[in-house]
Order: C-alpha cells, then structure tokens, then sequence
C-alpha cells in the first residue's frame, strides 16, 4: 500500500489502488492489531500471569506451525471522489508462515501483477482472486501457485488476515503516532530545498510536506514518508523509510501504548473497523503472547521473483521464475526455521552421549516410534528420561527442542543422527521435564524417522 497511486480502466470509473505496503510492515501491523486485542483483556494482569493462563499456540492449533495468508486490499473511487471498497482486489499479497517452537516468522511477497491460471481457466493478474470470491478464492488461487499443500480443512492456508485501506494509517494515529528521524538533505538529494520531502497527488490523495530531521509524526504524515519515492534513488530510498517507519510502529507497539487504558478502545476501535479475520479470540490471545517479543532477527522475508512479462487479455502480468519459487516456499514456508547452531563445533564434538539426558515424544501418532528412538538414543550411551506422545502427530521432521545449560547438548545429539537430514535443533520457550527429573534436551520424533524405520 506504499506505492504511487496509478489510474485502471474501465475509464467510465476512476479506479484508484492504494499504495502498496510492504510484506513485512503490512504483517507487523496485522500481528499489532492482535495483540491490542489480546492484551486489552489482561490489562490488569502482569505479563507473567497472561503467560500462565493463555495456552501455547502449539495447543491452541494442535500443530507446530501455521500458514497465514494476509492481503492488503485496495479501493477505488466513484466519479463523486468518494472511495468504495466492492470488487476490491488484493494490492498487498504475502503468505506468512507461524513455527511455534523457534518462535520464528517468514513471510513470502507475492507481486500482485503476477500472472496465474484461475480455476475456470482463465488467466489473470493474481490479486483479481480477492475480488472474484474473497478470502476463500484468494486462499485457492495464491495456495495453488505456490504449490502448498492443502490442510485438513481442504485450504492451503490455516487463517488469514485481510488489512482494509486505511490500517496502516488508522493504527498509527490510534497509537498516537510514531517519532522518527526523517531523512536529511545528505541521504535525500534531489528532494526539495534543504533535504525537504515535497510532493502532491491529488488524483492519489497523496500529499507529502515534511522537513528532515527528528520528529513526531501522525498517520498520514508516517505513511506519506514511507511512500514518498521521488528523490534520486527512488525504490532503494523507499525501501529505507518504510524499515523506518517498521521499526517505529513496533517499538511502540511492544513498549509504549498497549498498556495504556487511553488508547485500549481506539486501538480496539482500528481493529473493527480496518482488519477481517478468521482468527479466533483465543487463537488471537495465544499468538499475541507468543510472537509478542519476537526478535526482528527471527523475520525472514523473501518475494517471488519474475522472468519476465507479458501481454494478456487482463493486462501486463509477470512471469514467475517457477524454479526459484519452489526453492523458496520449501526455504520459508515448509522447512526447518530455527536458527542455525552457534555452538563451536569443538565444543559440540568434545561432549560425551552419557552427558546428555533426554526425553522423547512420538510426534507422528505411528505407534512405538517414541520407544524405537529411545533405544537408538541408549545404544548410543544416552541417558533417557520419559518416553510418551507429544501434543499433536503431525511432525513432519523430528525436532530437538533444548532446555540445557550444557551447551551444544542438542547439536550433539543431532550429529549422531545424521541420515535424520531435516531434524532441526530449537531453544524450548516452554521447557517442562518430567517430574523428578531435569532433561537436557526434549526429542519430538517425526515422521522422518518414522519412514526410515519403515524401509
């Protein structure tokens, strides 16, 4: 929603597209809004006693991760000027992907202009989806391209988030805005005299009068800026602003104003009026509290990149690059998103199995994989603590979830099962051993190993 505003036909109405935000900042504003909503019923309650009562998302979904599809849609206007949202197509597309354990987010651009076959045949622009049948349609359309699986629900996507026009701008202001450091003359050249960001669209009610340097911004002023493109390095220099404004919008949001009782009603207010979801309130809860600390280091973004266009009866629409958009929904949507070992690898080797106590869930529902791996890790010297089933059965690959002060602990149990080439190594956010005894490491078995018992 950050791009310049551009004219579509049919010419009998003025249709106009609210400027694209980016993925990241669109999925920052949607994980905002769920958590004022969250937090608004625990107002009275230390964080720590939230924690306590709300259940994990991995309880609350019954799965490890979840795939969310959240679009941005865009408006038009009548020949009176006035903005209408009937027929809207998807001007923001990203699927984002959940993984509980490491507590981790990757979100997948998906151009709007991308070209795909409908299900009647047809060939279209991809955000058309939205405007022919809803989240639904988009969730068949935008699931089916990137070639994700389908759920036990029949969609490829568990929920998703639809962000209206205005709630980019509606969320800033409802948190009272947002200080920033508008870039000077030195970083801006070309801009107007003394390093001033000047510009007017009336057709795109986009007008944008800012000087540089420190200071407080509303709604319309912080989206404007991180619109604005039109200095000498155009796309680079927006990308730069809208991380800006990003990172203010957060900050705020996990330090400033959900606490306030002030804004409780205004922030709720923003989230009824500019955001539809399938979420649920406890599921709403359980995320917020979850992903409500995430590191930005733990947001992985990528956009699907394109060969080329071409001329169809819709328009000019891109051409996928189909072998790099495999690579990267397998990369960020369906494998391992922990993050990689920082032990020495020294330090890893120098540890000895009867160092290291473990317990082992069966996370696949195939009965005896738990008691199986088990063995394998006594055999091997470990000492084995309990053995039962996980919370759900739907691990695809098996997880080492780490709740040691013995480092390396979980990289070394990894490196004895190295034909397990998808088992991922994770910090366990909530450790719980069984009574009477203190794991190093908790083992969730997947159905990787489960196959290779069967061969």
């Amino acid at each position: 929603m950050f791009d310049d505003v551009q004219r579509r036909r049919p010419a009998w109405k003025r249709i106009i597209p609210i400027a694209s935000l980016t993925a990241l900042f669109v999925f920052c504003v949607a994980i905002g809004f769920l958590a004022v909503r969250a937090k608004s019923h625990h107002r009275t309650i230390q964080q720590e006693i939230v924690n306590l009562f709300i259940p994990t998302p991995e309880q609350v979904f019954g799965k490890d991760r979840i795939q969310v599809l959240v679009l941005g849609i865009d408006y038009n206007y009548t020949d009176n000027d006035l903005p209408f949202s009937k027929d809207a197509r998807s001007d923001t597309i990203f699927a984002v992907t959940l993984d509980f354990p490491s507590r981790s987010i990757s979100e997948l651009s998906v151009p709007r202009d991308m070209g795909v076959v409908l299900p009647n045949g047809g060939e279209d622009k991809i955000n058309v989806a939205y405007a022919l049948g809803g989240p639904r349609e988009a969730d068949q359309v935008i699931g089916s391209f990137l070639g994700l699986p389908k759920n036990e629900h029949g969609t490829y996507f568990d929920r998703y988030i639809v962000l209206r026009v205005n709630a980019t701008r509606d969320l800033i202001d409802a948190i009272g805005g947002i200080d920033l450091d508008v870039m000077n003359s030195d970083a801006l050249k070309g801009t107007g005299p003394n390093g001033r960001l000047d510009y007017d669209d009336s057709w795109g009610h986009l007008h944008i009068h800012l000087k540089p340097g420190m200071q407080h911004l509303d709604g319309e002023q912080a989206v404007g800026y991180a619109r604005f493109r039109h200095d000498w390095c155009s796309d680079p220099c927006r990308i730069m602003r809208q991380q800006q404004v990003m990172r203010a919008v957060i900050e705020k949001l996990k330090h400033d104003k959900l606490n306030d009782l002030a804004h409780i009603r205004e922030l709720l207010d923003v989230f009824r009026r500019d955001v539809d979801t399938n979420l649920t309130f406890n599921e709403e809860m359980s995320l917020a509290t979850s992903f409500a600390d995430v590191d930005q280091s733990q947001i992985k973004t990528a956009q699907i990149p394109f060969t080329g266009d071409k001329e169809i009866a819709a328009g000019d629409v891109l051409i996928p690059d189909d072998g790099a958009k495999q690579k990267l929904v397998q990369e960020l949507m369906l494998g391992p998103l922990g993050p990689q070992p920082t032990v020495p690898p020294s330090v890893v080797a120098a540890l000895k199995p009867s160092q290291i106590s473990v317990d082992v869930l069966n996370g696949t529902g195939v009965s005896g994989v738990a008691a199986k791996f088990a063995d394998e890790l006594r055999a091997k010297g470990y000492k084995i603590g309990s053995v039962g089933n996980a919370p759900s059965f739907d691990h695809v690959s098996t997880e080492v979830l780490e709740h040691s002060k013995l480092p390396g602990a979980g990289e070394r149990l990894r490196s004895d099962f190295a034909q397990l080439a998808q088992m991922t190594v994770l910090p366990d956010p909530n450790p719980a051993p069984a009574s009477g005894w203190k794991s190093d490491v908790t083992v969730v078995v997947g159905r990787d190993f489960a196959n290779a018992q069967a061969r």
